[in-house]
């Protein structure tokens, strides 16, 4: 399941699949939606992603879960 904002490294996060080359981790952005925060908060509380980092993360998510 390749997504490309999407990285999985055994040396970040303990592998845990990151936004690019960051620390903030897929399911991270996953429990901020899933509390009800919008894409924009999220976004704003991490301002070394974008929008579409956000989008990339649920797009990992549906292809894991399908």
């Amino acid at each position: 399941m390749a997504v490309e904002q999407i990285t999985v490294d055994p040396r970040r996060m303990g592998g845990l699949p990151t936004i690019r080359d960051t620390r903030v981790t897929v399911g991270m952005i996953l429990g901020q939606l899933a509390n009800g925060r919008t894409i924009e908060e999220v976004v704003s509380d991490y301002p070394y992603i974008d929008r579409s980092d956000v989008l990339a993360a649920l797009r990992y998510a549906a292809a894991a879960v399908n």
